[in-house]
């Protein structure tokens, strides 16, 4: 079935849509013009200038916004978890439990590259866009990046191409996988949502769990978690390495240039140092995006990739240079694993903002790459505390090498380092944690921080 008959077929139906961010009312409009009897749920009050835009559509609103769900269909947010009372009682019921992202990927008429990972998701996500558009291709961006996906079905054609980056919210509970799937590495995190890190890993799975044989898998063979997913490929399977040659994939070789190989031989592309964005863990990135588009663009677009792509929002991201003090923003390292990248990449010892709320992460991994990089550590948010104890507890700790404050908020710790910070000093927002105790999302976070600079 087309979108076009899909949407058809629900004029009349009782459809329910949980969750009304900004990012789902295009599709909220697509199933009210479809003729559907659409009902919105949402804790939050959504005011009367927001509700006016959408005609013909009931509002449940408030603390009890999940009661009585007995429509034939539910859309739920990725954010949710399925298995809530509320949802499996609708489904014992009769309804359908779906997710728009599940939709778009049962209805898509081209090829879909998807793109998960617990870090370099979104940097490797926005490489194979941008490879496969400097080569001429049509493509689309979306899922946890971009615009939504769903309202833009009606632009695609069969030799279009859909780069999705996804989450495991999102992955949790779908039931079809993309034609190309890309896992960047896995490591701990969203411990606060997910039930074990064994569910985490099945969440994971997903992008690729339900490919047929013309599937590919494009996995990291530098961590463990990832690799050992390889005999559970449906598919064609192809590695890259940053630390050993592979027959099938991308692999750096002892001379630092970045080499594809497979069955037609090996092609060497470009040389580690000719990427602009800095850090080991982009020369991984790059490997996957290479491994995700072959066949699709040349070397010469790779090559000029490589040395223009200057990163996306919020990763490693210069904000400016004040008295003499570079300030970055790396609002999306909310792990440890993300900012020991950073970390490893450094030059010289660093600034660093750090804290936000809690994902229940272990920090003792990342403390001793703070010792030796971080010179001023600013602590603010849920996480502080469990911060500073994995620092000052670690081995080789002096707190005058690193010294550790704490700051009331981002305001606070931005005023702070400006304070510390002296002519040659690098400032990084470093977060180590998610954002969810004080904004929306790590770019909300990161935004305010590049406020706060330009104001200084």
């Amino acid at each position: 079935m087309n979108y076009i008959e899909y949407f058809a077929s629900l004029k009349g139906k009782k459809i329910t849509v949980v969750g009304f961010g900004v990012s789902n009312r295009p599709f909220v409009k697509m199933l009210a013009e479809s003729g559907a009897l659409v009902t919105v749920r949402d804790k939050n009050e959504i005011p009367e200038t927001v509700r006016a835009e959408f005609e013909n559509v009931e509002f449940v609103t408030g603390s009890d916004y999940l009661c009585d769900l007995t429509d034939e269909l539910i859309f739920k947010t990725p954010g949710m978890r399925r298995d809530i009372p509320e949802f499996l009682a609708a489904e014992k019921n009769g309804s359908k439990i779906t997710s728009e992202m599940q939709l778009f990927f049962e209805l898509c008429p081209c090829r879909i590259i998807a793109v998960t990972g617990s870090e370099g998701k979104t940097t490797t996500t926005t490489l194979i866009y941008n490879i496969l558009k400097e080569q001429g291709h049509t493509v689309f961006l979306g899922g946890n990046i971009g615009t939504p996906l769903l309202p833009r079905i009606s632009q695609m054609k069969e030799n279009d191409i859909v780069i999705a980056e996804l989450s495991s919210f999102q992955l949790f509970d779908m039931t079809v996988s993309a034609d190309t799937a890309v896992i960047t590495n896995i490591v701990e995190e969203h411990l606060n949502w997910h039930t074990s890190m064994e569910e985490y890993i099945e969440a994971k799975k997903t992008v690729f769990r339900h490919q047929g044989e013309n599937g590919r898998l494009i996995l990291n063979a530098d961590y463990e978690t990832t690799l050992s997913l390889a005999p559970e490929a449906n598919g064609k399977t192809e590695l890259f390495s940053r630390k050993s040659p592979v027959e099938n994939g991308a692999f750096l070789n002892e001379n630092g240039f970045i080499v594809h190989k497979d069955e037609s031989g090996s092609v060497t592309i470009f040389h580690k140092d000719s990427i602009k964005i800095p850090g080991d863990h982009n020369v991984e990135n790059f490997m996957a995006a290479i491994c995700a588009t072959w066949g699709l663009a040349s070397i010469s677009t790779y090559r000029k990739i490589a040395k223009e792509f200057g990163g996306v929002e919020h990763r490693m991201e210069f904000v400016r240079e004040k008295d003499g003090v570079k300030y970055y923003n790396d609002s999306i390292a909310t792990s440890p694993t993300s900012v020991i990248a950073c970390l490893k990449s450094q030059t010289q010892k660093i600034i660093t903002i750090s804290g936000g709320s809690d994902k229940n992460l272990n920090y003792a991994d990342v403390a001793p790459y703070i010792i030796k990089h971080v010179k001023h550590m600013i602590l603010t948010g849920q996480t502080a505390q469990k911060i500073y104890k994995a620092v000052t507890e670690c081995e080789g700790y002096d707190p005058a090498v690193t010294v550790l404050e704490f700051a009331n908020g981002m305001a606070d710790a931005v005023e702070k380092a400006h304070a510390c910070a002296k002519e040659g000093d690098i400032v990084y927002l470093s977060p180590i944690s998610a954002s969810f105790d004080c904004y929306k999302n790590f770019e909300e976070r990161g935004k305010h921080f590049k406020d706060l600079v330009n104001k200084l």
